[in-house]
């Protein structure tokens, strides 16, 4: 089949990948613009686009999809199909119209569960024991469209947002790839999704990040490998933002004392308490500093059993 492909993550590169792999035709691939990275701000292309280049593919990189001279190019290109996978835009109803087998979108949850931009991060953030991919059709809605295939994956305690991003993206790919030549044929029935079961993944915002020592070790365990290892989560520790990428849950409670409490600090990591039980702190970033182990960290720094975690950033 002749396709146009948008995407913008590396979630979007093995499908990409497994379309050429395939045989298909990549008549040009959409993505989002270049944007500055990192502390020395250096603009940097999305994954997708590094990917789409380094085959000789033509890339399209409109700030905005609606209006833009980008969706008069893809009119020309005439594909059959349109395959979205993390693209990062709702498509207006022009570019929905342009392939004669529609518009597609691999989404990285089990629909319609978990609609919106970080399905992923708020199903191991809400403590999900399972997650999935979903090919969809496009709408004008978000993530409204109707369901053509699925595939279930777990998540296990040892997961984190970055390693089930892998494993959905891989498991998209496949799905992807199943589910093509029914389209193809004109044979899918596809399943229109029931809006009273419907959730929303917004996008995170700074308040997502940040650790409420009143919640419970197991909410906050949650928290922490939901945000790793993209922005991560943080607490304050002597007015500075102090992040921790790893933990686990502890059942040691110290009585009376106050959720972000030191209860100890050791070659074990820092153990905090919490509105329910205890967390321990394995992997940490203290301002300025790389992250490491808490047991490293320790070993030039003094915590005391009573420090307080918490408080407002400044």
């Amino acid at each position: 089949m002749r396709i146009v492909f948008m995407g913008t993550p590396e979630f979007a590169v093995p499908s990409l990948e497994a379309l050429v792999a395939a045989g298909h035709q990549i008549a040009a691939v959409v993505t989002q613009p270049d944007r500055p990275k990192g502390r020395k701000k250096v603009m940097t292309p999305p994954p997708v686009k590094e990917a789409a280049q380094a085959r000789g593919f033509t890339v399209y990189q409109p700030e905005k999809l609606r209006g833009s001279s980008a969706v008069d190019e893809l009119v020309k290109l005439a594909p059959d199909l349109i395959v979205t996978a993390a693209y990062g835009q709702i498509l207006p109803k022009r570019v929905l119209d342009i392939p004669r087998l529609g518009c597609i979108n691999v989404h990285g949850s089990l629909l319609p569960r978990y609609r919106g931009g970080a399905p992923i991060q708020r199903a191991i953030m809400n403590g999900e024991e399972v997650t999935g991919v979903t090919i969809m059709y496009m709408a004008e809605g978000l993530d409204t469209g109707d369901m053509i295939s699925k595939v279930v994956v777990r998540i296990e305690e040892e997961d984190t947002a970055g390693s089930i991003f892998a494993k959905l993206s891989e498991a998209g790919a496949k799905l992807l790839l199943e589910t093509l030549p029914a389209l193809e044929e004109g044979t899918v029935t596809a399943e229109k999704q029931n809006d009273a079961e419907a959730t929303y993944a917004a996008n995170l915002t700074r308040a997502d990040e940040q650790i409420d020592w009143r919640r419970s070790a197991r909410q906050l365990f949650n928290q922490v490998r939901g945000l790793s290892p993209m922005a991560g989560a943080f607490t304050m520790l002597d007015g500075a933002p102090f992040k921790v990428w790893g933990c686990k849950p502890e059942a040691e409670v110290s009585a009376g004392k106050t959720p972000g409490t030191v209860l100890a600090a050791d070659t074990d990591g820092i153990v905090v308490q919490t509105g329910e039980g205890a967390l321990r702190l394995l992997v940490i970033q203290p301002a300025g500093k790389k992250a490491m182990a808490a047991a490293e960290w320790l070993k030039g720094a003094r915590l005391a059993a009573g420090t307080q975690f918490g408080g407002e950033q400044s």
